[in-house]
């Protein structure tokens, strides 16, 4: 039920900030990060600068960053205990995968949960 979404943006024509609506409406607690709007709300939701930096548990971590960045996503992702990383449409790394699964994570890649959220109604 909890989501932080990674390479949050303010900017309401961003794919980010769609996404967070969408998981909004749908009931999700939605924890935004980005190191350039730390502090700010976006959605009315505090905007962090890390995943270490949110007090509450986080079930799933969603990745809009590049691939090459991936990594250390998916490192924050295991240390703070999340179960689940998943990365955008188009954001695909592997060996970032095969980490967190062997930490336990699921891993869904290449994917997008407003879709996905939308396939169940």
């Amino acid at each position: 039920k909890t989501i932080a979404v990674v390479g949050a943006s303010a900017n309401p024509d961003r794919d980010s900030h769609k996404v967070m609506a969408a998981l909004i409406h749908h009931g999700y607690q939605i924890f935004p990060i980005n190191p350039h709007e730390e502090g700010n709300l976006i959605l009315g939701q505090n905007c962090y600068a890390n995943l270490s930096s949110v007090s509450k548990k986080i079930d799933m971590v969603d990745v809009f960053r590049a691939a090459d960045v991936v990594m250390g996503v998916t490192k924050e992702a295991i240390a703070i205990e999340a179960s689940v990383l998943w990365t955008q449409l188009d954001i695909i790394n592997k060996e970032a995968a095969e980490v967190a699964k062997q930490a336990g994570l699921k891993v869904v890649m290449d994917r997008c949960p407003k879709i996905e959220l939308a396939k169940l109604y």
